[in-house]
Parts: C-alpha cells; structure tokens; sequence
C-alpha cells in the first residue's frame, strides 16, 4: 500500500477516469480537472469514432471489476464485413474461436466512466482551465482565461491525461531536452449515421465492423447499442475525391451513389450530417520524457497520440494505467523508479502502435479489397490455426494478446517477408492450403531463426 498522496489528474476522458480510479483505489486523494463542461450534461455528437475495446483495455478495467459493467454497454464484433462495388458482401474474421473487438459510443463509455469514478469518491472539476503548471512544485495554475487571473492549486502530483494538445504537456516542452513531435495526416474524418430500423434493429450486421474500402478513401460503420451505426468518412482534405470536392447537395450525393451505393438506402441524413459536422484531422503526436521528477507524467493521447486505425488509442492508453499501476505495486512510495521505468516501459510500445496504425490504414483502404491479400490472410489463419506456437497472426497479436506492441511489429515485419515470399509460389490460388505451401513457410521460419 501507497503511502496516501494528494493527486490532480488533467483531463477528465476515458484515460483520466480510469486513472482517478485507480489512484483513488490506491489510497489516493484524487481531483480531476477538465476545461469543458461535465459529459454527462451535454449532446454528444458529430466528432466521434467509435471505440473498438480488445484484450488490453479489458484487462485494464476487469482489474478493477469494472469489466461486465462496461460490457452492457458494448457490441461484439468478430469480423469485418467488405462492402465492395458490383460485388457481393464479403467477411473476414478477425481471430479465432470467436475472437472479438467491441463496439463501444466514446460519449456512452465516457459518461459512464465519470460516474464510476465519482462512486469511488474521486472529486471532478469541469468548465475549470488549467492554463499551466509549475513542475517542481505539481502545482496547476487555473483560471477563467489565459492572460486573466489564476488561482494556484498545489498538489503531491499531477498527471497529465488531457490529450494530443495537452496543456501540461505544453509546459514539460519548455524544458531542455524535451523531444516533441507531430504529424497530421492528409486525411480528415467526418462522422455520419446509419439510424436503426423501425423496430430497433440493425440495417446492417451488428457483430461486424463495416468497411467500404476505396484506395485513398474510405467509409466505416461500427454498431450502436441503440441500433444505429456511427459511420466514419475519411478522405484527404484536397483533390479529386475529397471533402473540399465534395461542396454542395448534388456533388455529395453523386459521390456516395458512385462509391457508395449500399449505403444510400440506409444513410437517410447524409447531406444534412455531411455539412453539418465538422471534418476533423488525424495526428500522430510523439513525445520523451514524460515525466518530471515524482511530481508529473503524462499518460494516454498526452503523450502518445496516434490515429484511429488499428482502433488502439484507448486500449493502448488503458495499457498505460495497467503499467503504471504494476509498478506502483512493485516500488511503493519510491515515485522516482514508478515514473522513470513507466516511461521507458511504455515509449518504445507507444511509437511501435502508431507506426501499426499508420500501417492499418493502407490495409483497411486499399488492401481489404485486393482478392492477393485475402488469399494472404486465409493461408496466415490456416497456417496458425495448424501450428499455433509457431505463428500468430499481427491482428492478433496486437488486439487479443497483450504481449509488448514492439514485439508485435518486429515480429510482423518478419512474418510479412515470409508471406511474400509464399504469395510469389506458383499457382497460390490453387495450392494455398496444401504441404507444399505448409512446408515453406515453415522452412522459412526456421531460416529466420
């Protein structure tokens, strides 16, 4: 047990509510401060991917008991359903026996993770700007604006859980020797809806993330509890099929019946959400160090943001508290050792799932609707599924494992020169399945080892 501390924690999303509660779990005196107003009071929409929950963030909250109750709340999917052009619906599971990722509302699960805190006696203060901090002293400096007056609140500790654009991350990049970059993507996202049924029913599959794959573009659909859908749109900002193309009625709606026909019958608001939600942007945001002394660190999007692609932003951030609460157990009240192997624990994971995720994007746009890469897919599930300790696949490996994300891309990488090296085999289609294929790829792993 932790000797109790007073802990202010930035950022009242789904990375700083699972913290608080895992602070307050601890012993710890825990505030959370957050600049907009409290979730739960307001409409949630028009900005929202929804979640895609796997081992990791499970693992985070069945910890804590939290599991089944986040669960209810949740939609299993076990595959992808490919929506292509002229082209029957075609599936492609994820893992095995069942495997799934969950669909979860990022509004519903934020709302819900706020209460669970504050059931646990974590103390929240929303519409409150934290405009800095003074590290050595975990001091926040809070105020109604960023020139007028603040008030100073000292704490044993901060963390930082506010985000890609993290005011207390702001203040540790002052320091020397603070490395910070960011990357956006030419690539926007806008959010739009597929309403359910009548009766409540789904339109479309329930338990199946759905993808419309078109190269530089594309449109995804993952279930609501309520049996909607929140689609997501991304495409670049500028060019030929683009948002700024698509300027007005007539030009959006010829855009969806060209690219999209099987969703014209069952997105009955696309203009009025296409113009009416904001096109957001995508940016990969990397950091080190991300902590100062025992008095700050940042955790979750603040000090890895990645985009949305391998649907690990929360679970990776989820990993995070899992981390930092092991070493919490192991080091006690020496804060200095809890922080400073967090931090190197998690960086190296940290920038193997953003080069994943920026990776995924390729595979779900493009490679979803390339019969090579399918075939490519079902020889892996064969293969693994015949000689499980010799070979899991990378989606596996990254979503229902929870070995290290590092070792996941290093051994991705080394399976995917295997793979091509099969796919180049004559008459792959025909032999895909046979002890000639088996064969190969098992010499080729032997002679990678």
């Amino acid at each position: 047990m932790q000797t109790p501390r007073k802990i202010a924690v930035v950022g009242s999303g789904l990375v700083g509510s699972l913290l608080a509660i895992y602070l307050k779990r601890a012993g710890h005196t825990v505030h959370v401060y957050d600049r907009s107003p409290d979730i739960r009071t307001i409409q949630f929409s028009g900005r929202s991917i929804n979640l895609a929950m796997s081992n990791r963030g499970w693992k985070a909250l069945d910890y804590l008991g939290l599991g089944d109750e986040i669960r209810k709340i949740a939609i299993p999917m076990d595959k992808r359903a490919i929506h292509l052009v002229d082209k029957p619906l075609t599936f492609q599971y994820y893992g095995k026996d069942g495997e799934s990722i969950y669909s979860i509302s990022r509004g519903v699960l934020n709302r819900k993770m706020v209460t669970l805190a504050e059931n646990e006696g974590v103390e929240f203060f929303f519409d409150t700007k934290v405009w800095d901090v003074t590290l050595a002293e975990a001091t926040l400096h809070i105020g109604e604006t960023e020139r007028g007056e603040w008030q100073d609140f000292k704490y044993d500790m901060v963390f930082g859980a506010d985000g890609a654009f993290s005011r207390v991350r702001h203040r540790m990049q002052r320091q020397n020797m603070f490395n910070y970059s960011q990357e956006f993507l030419q690539l926007g996202y806008k959010e739009l809806n597929i309403p359910a049924n009548e009766d409540g029913t789904h339109k479309l599959d329930k338990n199946s993330l759905h993808i419309w794959p078109r190269q530089d573009f594309m449109l995804t659909a993952l279930p609501n509890l309520d049996g909607s859908f929140t689609c997501t749109l991304f495409m670049p900002f500028t060019g030929e099929n683009s948002f700024e193309a698509l300027n007005d009625k007539k030009t959006l709606q010829d855009f969806f019946a060209k690219y999209f026909p099987s969703t014209v019958d069952v997105i009955p608001k696309l203009v009025e959400d296409f113009f009416k939600n904001p096109t957001s942007s995508l940016v990969t945001m990397k950091c080190y160090p991300w902590t100062y002394q025992d008095k700050v660190a940042l955790i979750g999007d603040a000090c890895h943001a990645i985009v949305p692609f391998y649907g690990h932003g929360m679970n990776a951030g989820f990993e995070d508290i899992t981390v930092l609460n092991q070493l919490m157990e192991q080091y006690g009240d020496d804060w200095l050792s809890v922080f400073s192997e967090y931090e190197k624990s998690r960086k190296p994971n940290a920038d193997a799932i953003a080069e994943l995720s920026y990776r995924n994007f390729m595979e779900m746009s493009s490679k979803t609707a390339d019969s090579k890469f399918l075939l490519q897919k079902k020889i892996e599930k064969y293969f693994s599924e015949k000689y499980p300790d010799k070979w899991l696949p990378l989606y596996s490996r990254v979503t229902f494992s929870e070995r290290p994300y590092s070792e996941a891309l290093a051994l991705g990488d080394h399976q995917r020169d295997i793979m091509e090296a099969v796919m180049q085999m004559e008459n792959i289609e025909q032999v895909w399945n046979s002890p000639e294929v088996e064969n190969k790829i098992l010499e080729l792993l032997n002679n990678k080892q």
